[in-house]
């Protein structure tokens, strides 16, 4: 009787791992999405593979059960949250004249923070945040404090450049977060109002203006 080697047995060619990363990728999107919109208790896993076009029973195979299935759907968002962030921050070099710089990096800052999706993982941590407080340590440490260390890292060279006077790039960075998104809960109505591109550009020109009377090259 012929069997099939080890070997056979153990291969997945690419196309069918592609698939299963798609897939589980597929899922990850739709649970986000209908957690998002109806909360953790009244998100079904039948509503999650509706949305991701898959059947009820692939779901568990990927994920188990429905509280894993939330974590990873906010990690999978605290990733994509960072990934966005880093490559912003990655604009703000020692070169170019700082105020300008610090605008455009604030604008798309902005950008990232007034995404939809970005409001609504923030709005899906409050609603949970009392059943699932380990959600809020996935958020910061795989992106909040990601995205705080680099902006520190960015600041801290401007500085021995001699483009900014921070005697704590730490302390700067938390204080050009908070002008730049201090504003936006309020403005934005909590993600439920559209702010324009205009007014994000307005809003990042005024926390540059603060921030650099408070840390520009001569602000000693």
């Amino acid at each position: 009787m012929s069997g099939i080697s080890a070997d056979q047995s153990s291969s997945v060619s690419p196309s069918v791992a592609r698939g299963r990363i798609d897939k589980r990728q597929a899922i990850l999107d739709a649970a986000f999405t209908v957690f998002a919109r109806q909360g953790y208790a009244q998100a079904g896993v039948d509503m999650i593979a509706a949305e991701a076009g898959v059947a009820k029973a692939t779901v568990y195979n990927h994920f188990g059960d429905k509280e894993t299935l939330l974590r990873q759907a906010i990690t999978a968002q605290a990733d994509r949250a960072l990934a966005r962030n880093l490559a912003v921050l990655e604009r703000l070099t020692e070169h170019g004249e700082p105020r300008a710089m610090l605008e455009e990096v604030g604008h798309s800052l902005l950008q990232c923070y007034c995404d939809d999706r970005s409001w609504a993982l923030r709005r899906l941590l409050s609603a949970e945040l009392n059943q699932f407080p380990d959600l809020l340590d996935i958020v910061q440490g795989r992106a909040a404090e990601r995205v705080a260390q680099a902006l520190t890292d960015r600041l801290a060279r401007l500085t021995l450049a001699g483009r900014l006077h921070a005697i704590d790039p730490a302390q700067a960075a938390e204080q050009f977060n908070a002008l730049l998104t201090g504003p936006m809960e309020a403005r934005s109505r909590l993600g439920t109002r559209q702010v324009g591109d205009a007014e994000l550009r307005a809003v990042a020109r005024a926390a540059v203006h603060t921030f650099l009377r408070a840390f520009g090259p001569d602000a000693r």
